[in-house]
């Protein structure tokens, strides 16, 4: 067989495979399309019978109910939110207890004031009597200073304030009880040398 005859050959079988597979082709299209016929024949008549349903719905008074693919998702409908304004004044009951919090050491100072008063009125040592008491056991003259800090530590109780104890101290050199001497610009407070002690007028005064 010649190189002709054999390349002759091969370009027939070729064309036969490529007819087949194009016959093949149309075969599959024609069935596609009674296909395609046939549920466009089948779609018109739910449609028509979808239309005769809906009439009746509406004979009968029935409301109809969206159904299949036409029933659309309902989007949830987020939370309202709470204004910033609002959620301040939620915490305002916190924030209250906070100024509460930062106002009581006045609040104790007051306490402590109205302690010391009460104890004095109940019969306590006078303030002469703490002061005196106080300087009595001291070697050396004291600043007021110093003297309303020793007062405070023996008698936390009293709410000691540095000027009730200066007034209490230049009441007691008024009267005797008590000296006072300068060094420079600082004054200074020791008992008086004849160890006299307060008197009851003294005793019942109440700075």
């Amino acid at each position: 067989m010649t190189k002709a005859n054999a390349a002759t050959g091969v370009k027939a079988e070729y064309a036969q495979k490529v007819a087949d597979d194009l016959a093949a082709n149309q075969s599959e299209q024609d069935r596609v399309r009674d296909e395609l016929a046939r549920l466009q024949d089948e779609l018109v008549q739910l449609e028509e019978s979808g239309r005769v349903l809906v009439e009746m719905q509406g004979v009968l008074g029935i409301s109809s109910k969206p159904t299949g693919k036409s029933v659309r998702k309902t989007a949830k409908v987020p939370a309202a939110r709470i204004p910033k304004s609002e959620a301040a004044a939620k915490k305002t009951p916190k924030t209250g207890r906070s100024s509460k919090s930062a106002a009581e050491p006045s609040t104790r100072g007051k306490t402590r004031t109205t302690k010391a008063a009460t104890a004095q009125r109940a019969g306590g040592p006078s303030w002469i009597e703490l002061i005196g008491a106080y300087l009595a056991g001291q070697s050396e003259p004291k600043s007021s200073t110093e003297i309303a800090a020793g007062v405070a530590e023996a008698h936390p109780q009293r709410g000691v304030q540095v000027t009730v104890v200066r007034n209490t101290l230049e009441q007691g050199v008024a009267r005797g009880v008590i000296e006072r001497s300068k060094q420079g610009r600082s004054v200074y407070y020791q008992t008086a040398p004849a160890g006299a002690e307060a008197t009851d007028d003294s005793k019942a005064t109440a700075v």
